[in-house]
């Protein structure tokens, strides 16, 4: 990790620097495979599919059979710890869904507000380096909570064609029926396009690779809405001199270990914290099975010295973790001063990765700074929200005054006309 001591502010922005992503040169390799899937289809996926994940896949959906085999050979711990999973995630969610509430803003006119699910989703679910089944609890749960009506998941096979069975089996445990083989930069064409086999979607979501994340971007030049720009994942520590050093080294490599253009943010107000934490994460980085990526991570990674708690805020805030972890004995005083985070841990016994699989809250969160206005995946982004308005004749009476002479006054005598109308009947 490379070490600042007391920067100043002026330097911060160019210090929280991400590890760059050209993404010029990732839009050369990624509009031919989305113009080639556009154009071919089913074809131009199974072609994508040999040359990226070396796998010869025939038919594209998991069958009922791999389905049955994949809970077979499912691990009871790992099921029950799935379903402890899912009813905590679904607990949390469930209370963000609203009740209509009708407002008589004034005598006769009547205003309301309904969500309504978006009808087709497709959720991209990562299964490069690590098959992330807990993605699938993640965005299958709001979607369902929501009323989508259609809801599809595309991840990538392993070279044998196969989908690991824990992604396999949390899916059928929400019921989400239709799963993909199909990863990369050609499953987000596949469900911006539709194909003979894959049905084209509403709205993409989903965490994914350089590639996967700059392809979601760069369907929306064809319509296509997503959930978020959600790239490489990071975490930020605010560690005083209270924090314990195993601690905070150990959810600094639980993020670098994600792979190597993760990135990890330490900062303190009491100096020895540095040393202290860094001699830690050379005990534990051995012992893990993924220590080449969170070595490569590490060397993209930053540790700050500040003068104040304040000033701790300040910078935390202007790097905009994805995840923000407050080691410290005051956290919920400190949680008061975040502004910019995708999820925040207080105290030194809330660990991100417990928000990564099974607290409640959900884990698709905004990446790259885009927490400074993206918030994190919930119910919300699974509906879009509707307004509503009924008006009795006095209510008409009421406001047609206002309408007609804002109207009027913007050169727009149809809007007038549209209320007067009805004034006059």
């Amino acid at each position: 990790m490379k070490i600042y001591k007391n920067p100043s502010r002026d330097s911060w922005k160019q210090l929280l620097k991400r590890p760059a992503i050209e993404y010029a040169n990732l839009e050369e390799k990624i509009n031919p495979i989305l113009r080639e899937v556009q154009k071919n289809g089913d074809k131009a996926l199974r072609k994508f599919t040999a040359e990226f994940d070396k796998a010869d896949i025939e038919k594209l959906e998991v069958s009922e059979q791999e389905k049955y085999f994949a809970l077979n050979q499912m691990d009871t711990k790992v099921f029950d710890a799935i379903k402890l999973a899912a009813e905590n995630i679904t607990a949390f969610h469930k209370k963000q869904l609203q009740v209509i509430e009708k407002i008589e803003t004034m005598p006769g006119i009547i205003c309301w507000r309904k969500s309504v699910g978006i009808e087709k989703v497709g959720l991209y679910i990562p299964g490069g380096t690590a098959p992330l089944f807990s993605t699938v609890l993640m965005l299958t749960i709001p979607a369902v909570i929501a009323g989508c009506k259609e809801i599809i998941i595309c991840t990538p096979p392993s070279a044998e064609g196969k989908i690991h069975p824990a992604i396999l089996v949390a899916a059928g445990y929400i019921g989400i029926n239709k799963i993909y083989k199909i990863g990369g930069v050609q499953a987000i064409a596949a469900m911006t396009f539709g194909t003979e086999t894959i049905p084209k979607v509403n709205k993409i979501f989903g965490p994914g690779n350089q590639y996967v994340t700059a392809a979601k971007q760069l369907v929306q030049k064809y319509g296509m809405t997503i959930d978020m720009p959600a790239g490489p994942s990071e975490v930020a520590v605010f560690a005083d001199k209270t924090a314990n050093p195993s601690f905070v080294a150990a959810d600094l490599l639980s993020q670098a270990e994600h792979g190597s253009d993760s990135q990890v943010v330490l900062v303190t107000d009491h100096e020895p914290v540095i040393a202290l934490v860094e001699k830690e994460i050379e005990r534990q980085l051995p012992q893990l099975p993924r220590k080449d990526l969170a070595v490569l991570a590490l060397e993209n990674s930053k540790a700050f010295l500040v003068n104040s708690r304040k000033e701790a805020m300040d910078l935390l805030n202007e790097y905009a973790p994805e995840h923000l972890i407050l080691c410290c004995d005051d956290p919920a005083e400190l949680a008061e001063q975040v502004i910019n985070a995708g999820s925040v841990f207080l105290g030194h016994y809330s660990p991100e990765s417990v928000g990564d699989y099974a607290s409640g809250t959900n884990h698709t969160l905004p990446t790259g700074g885009y927490a400074k206005t993206y918030s994190g995946v919930s119910v919300d982004s699974f509906v879009k929200k509707i307004t509503f308005q009924y008006l009795s004749e006095e209510g008409l009476n009421n406001i047609a005054p206002a309408v007609e002479a804002m109207a009027e006054a913007e050169g727009l005598r149809a809007h007038a006309e549209a209320v007067r109308v009805r004034s006059k009947k």
